[in-house]
């Protein structure tokens, strides 16, 4: 992976928060403070190189075509289940 920086808050975005919390401001200023957190952690996200995201896409395309042919297994089981208890619709 191409992450450079590990996942943690830095220590002045915890420092701040606490120093906010512990003077309990008004609703705006919590929400300015809530602002700032996401804005500093948007700024560790990694974007994934391209050889990451195709083998990401084909990880999700291999598993989603595993799970299309479990369930249209299941129903086909199924479906032959209720066939033989309930017969055929026929008169």
């Amino acid at each position: 992976m191409a992450r450079k920086i590990i996942d943690e808050p830095s220590e002045d975005v915890v420092a701040n928060a606490k120093r906010e919390r512990a003077s309990r401001r008004n609703p705006f200023a919590r929400i300015v403070l809530f602002i700032r957190q996401v804005i500093a952690e948007l700024k560790k996200v990694v974007t994934p190189t391209r050889k990451e995201l195709f083998s990401f896409t084909v990880v999700v395309l291999v598993f989603v075509i595993i799970m299309m042919a479990l369930v249209w297994a299941l129903d086909s089981v199924f479906g032959w289940v209720v066939l033989y208890v309930f017969g055929s619709t026929g008169a």
